[in-house]
């Protein structure tokens, strides 16, 4: 598809010098994620208002041109890349914190803030915003608010969705609207906020964001666990949630994880184990060592190896590098990696990871899991090396989301459907459910114009 000249000109009249790009480029760098999807749009547009992001929609839908929203383009799931061409949207210029209101508990911000450079804007108020995905240096609030972004915290503080209180945007038709409140309480109509999110802009362009913030803890204390086999860590991950203290953070790493961690961070003093659990407490000094207590009484059982607390700050964060870290480090394995996030029922957890490891056995192809395990959500990620072990992974994962949606649980937890996983939405979701999410679509968006391709199959 080429814009014509009508299109440009109007673009031209909305983004003025280099907030609208057509060279090669600039176009190149819009046109993939961390997916290993690519495809070049037309023209990328840098709006820096609301009213800009209006009129490119006003001005897209009369040329019937599709719009893709871009962020730091971190996704995994090929959620922004531009699939039909067209316009991108990159928010990147939309980076302004607007309004930070301790006395509220909320912040307003536009759409290109770095997670990170939000909560380094919070940590002088006391409070943080507990989305926390490991791409928080590079991801933008717009990209969380996209795919419900979530990360280590949201077991005890949520993910985005539970996080923002309400949003503007710009919907398929070229309306600007707002939704939600400044209020943690409201019963005022349908619940658009959380509709928009994880939407991945197929319904609107969001263009500002309330948040809802959280006091930082006055302290931390973070806890080791290793155990013998994945299996008795799972056990060890449903008995700690079915107690009355809730961690703030429950992760798990299997053996192969705990290796690549060993390599790429050889003075974190990551243990050798089959399974390993890494969890931190928050709260205040003097309530925190009975809740530790508690949780450690939870985690000991059958299986269990070692249990220690992590000393010091300096500890605590070099095993947080080495988990955090893992992403990155199964480059070194291979290039073909295949990740992904899905969830169950914690209660379920022992036999996903039981199924998992057989998988791995049936296919023959290396499977590295760790993750949020306090919320069920397994990171699966998929190592093949040649040719041979490609096709047998892509074989095991229909039957690895089978066995997912078997066990009551769904595709993913926080990176999103995008490209990748639309084809399996009908296995997590009935015909009629799709309908209604068509129809949906078709009322925010009547031309099909924002991120078509994505989410819905």
């Amino acid at each position: 598809m080429n814009l014509s000249p009508e299109l440009l000109a109007r673009l031209r009249e909305t983004f003025a010098a280099d907030a609208l790009a057509i060279g090669e480029a600039e176009r190149i760098a819009c046109s993939t994620d961390n997916s290993r999807h690519r495809q070049l749009p037309e023209a990328v547009v840098f709006p820096t208002e609301h009213a800009q992001v209006e009129a490119l929609v006003r001005a897209c839908r009369a040329h019937r041109v599709p719009i893709t929203a871009r962020g730091g383009g971190t996704s995994s799931t090929g959620a922004s890349v531009p699939v039909a061409g067209g316009v991108v949207a990159s928010f990147a210029r939309m980076n302004r914190i607007l309004r930070i209101d301790p006395d509220n508990r909320l912040a307003v911000v536009e759409p290109g803030v770095t997670n990170e450079a939000l909560q380094q804007a919070l940590a002088p108020h006391g409070f943080f915003w507990p989305p926390d995905p490991g791409s928080a240096p590079w991801c933008m609030i717009g990209g969380n608010l996209a795919c419900n972004a979530a990360g280590p915290h949201a077991v005890k503080y949520g993910s985005t969705r539970d996080n923002v209180l309400g949003l503007r945007a710009v919907a398929g038709g070229g309306e600007g609207f707002r939704c939600g409140t400044y209020t943690t309480k409201g019963a005022t109509g349908y619940d658009l906020t959380r509709l928009l999110i994880g939407s991945e802009g197929t319904l609107a362009l969001i263009t500002e964001a309330t948040l809802k913030l959280t006091p930082k803890p006055s302290a931390l204390r973070s806890l080791r666990a290793t155990y013998a086999s994945v299996t008795a860590a799972a056990h060890a991950v449903a008995r700690i949630m079915a107690q009355p203290v809730v961690p703030c953070a429950l992760e798990f790493m299997d053996a192969t994880a705990l290796k690549l961690a060993r390599d790429t961070h050889p003075d974190a003093g990551v243990p050798q184990a089959e399974a390993l659990l890494l969890i931190e407490l928050d709260g205040e000094a003097e309530t925190l060592p009975v809740a530790v207590a508690a949780v450690a009484r939870a985690a000991r059982g059958d299986g269990l190896v070692d249990l220690q607390t992590a000393e010091g700050e300096r500890e605590i964060a070099a095993l947080w590098a080495a988990r955090k870290a893992l992403s990155q480090a199964q480059h070194l394995v291979t290039s073909h990696k295949i990740n992904e996030d899905v969830v169950v029922p914690v209660a379920r957890l022992p036999e996903l990871v039981d199924g998992v490891r057989a998988l791995a056995e049936k296919h023959a192809v290396p499977i590295v899991s760790f993750g949020h395990a306090g919320n069920g959500n397994l990171h699966v990620n998929l190592l093949p090396r040649d040719e041979a072990e490609i096709e047998r992974a892509y074989r095991a994962l229909p039957e690895l989301f089978a066995l997912v949606i078997a066990l009551e649980g769904t595709l993913s937890g926080e990176h999103g459907i995008g490209l990748v996983k639309r084809e399996f939405m009908p296995l997590a979701l009935s015909a009629e459910t799709l309908g209604l999410m068509r129809a949906v679509k078709a009322a925010f968006d009547p031309d099909g114009i924002l991120n078509p391709g994505k989410l819905v199959p």
